[in-house]
């Protein structure tokens, strides 16, 4: 249970909605696009271009879990030792993998960024603390090895899409780094997209069919009620065609990060949904693009 006030009560920001029917719809990503089968197609097809384009690390284990792994894709050796943004994909937290998710991979690696996909045990098989502490391991091990793989340890960022993007949340709240070896500053910048910021709302809806948590127990795993006294800059978007959960739940956030005097740069992405937001990372000219790499470029030494 948080210690404040809710963060929510006066800001006016709808994060419940009037009804369960309501809110279902709200937090329903699949429901949001006409044909959710090409999005999920449109990822395959871009990861298995950018993998095709330039050399990678496939199935790295960071954790002793079947889904504990990750695909890293380096810069070429005389850029090393280099930033590295780690991402994290989208799926409910049940759903999709890192097979599909590196459709960054050559644009970043060209501009001199490595790239590592993480995976996760997926949801029903883990509970979803297993799977925020999955992906605190994963960050331990990519800054306990970034000299093995020509990674800078001072300069790793990470990013997520959706449910990647809560995962995004819980790497930035504060009080775990010590355990696992991690200096507290350890991440200089993030991107979250999309994001379920506060998942008290999908307790009560579908979702909860594998998230398995009763509200009171959801504050505790959500970032909205973790924002860190001490931050890293911050990209966030939410496409301009998605629900009015989404939006909401990003504006909160955003409220929630401004309101702590934390560096915030807010995407805007009107054409988008919430899918399609992400592919926009394949592409060098996108604003997006810009953004994260901008942010990158910040820390350079």
């Amino acid at each position: 249970m948080r210690d404040g006030p809710d963060p929510m009560a006066k800001s006016g920001i709808d994060l419940f909605f009037p009804d369960l029917r309501q809110r279902g719809v709200e937090y329903n990503a699949r429901a949001s696009v006409p044909d959710f089968d090409a999005c999920v197609a449109e990822y395959a097809r871009l990861s298995a271009e950018a993998k095709a384009a330039c050399p990678g690390l496939y199935d790295l284990k960071y954790g002793p879990a079947r889904g504990e792994a990750l695909d890293l894709f380096p810069v070429p050796g005389p850029r090393q030792p280099a930033p590295v943004f780690v991402f994290i994909h989208g799926g409910y937290w049940r759903s999709q993998s890192k097979d599909d998710a590196a459709l960054m991979a050559r644009v970043f690696t060209d501009a001199g960024v490595a790239v590592a996909v993480l995976e996760h045990t997926l949801l029903p098989i883990a509970t979803l603390a297993e799977v925020v502490r999955e992906m605190r391991g994963a960050l331990a091990w990519l800054h306990g090895n970034a000299a093995t793989y020509g990674i800078d340890p001072e300069r790793i960022f990470v990013g997520g899409s959706s449910a990647g993007a809560h995962l995004v949340g819980m790497l930035l709240a504060e009080g775990w780094h010590g355990e696992f070896g991690l200096p507290g500053d350890a991440i200089k910048g993030a991107m979250a997209l999309s994001g379920l910021y506060d998942i008290r709302p999908i307790c009560d809806i579908e979702a909860n069919d594998w998230l398995r948590l009763v509200p009171s127990q959801a504050e505790r795993p959500s970032p909205l009620f973790l924002i860190p006294d001490h931050a890293p800059p911050l990209v966030l978007s939410v496409g301009g065609l998605e629900t009015r959960g989404f939006h909401n739940q990003t504006r909160a956030y955003a409220e929630a990060w401004r309101a702590k005097g934390h560096p915030l740069r807010v995407v805007e992405a009107p054409d988008r949904n919430h899918f399609n937001l992400l592919s926009d990372l394949a592409y060098p000219d996108r604003p997006l693009t810009h953004a994260v790499l901008e942010m990158v470029a910040a820390t350079a030494r």
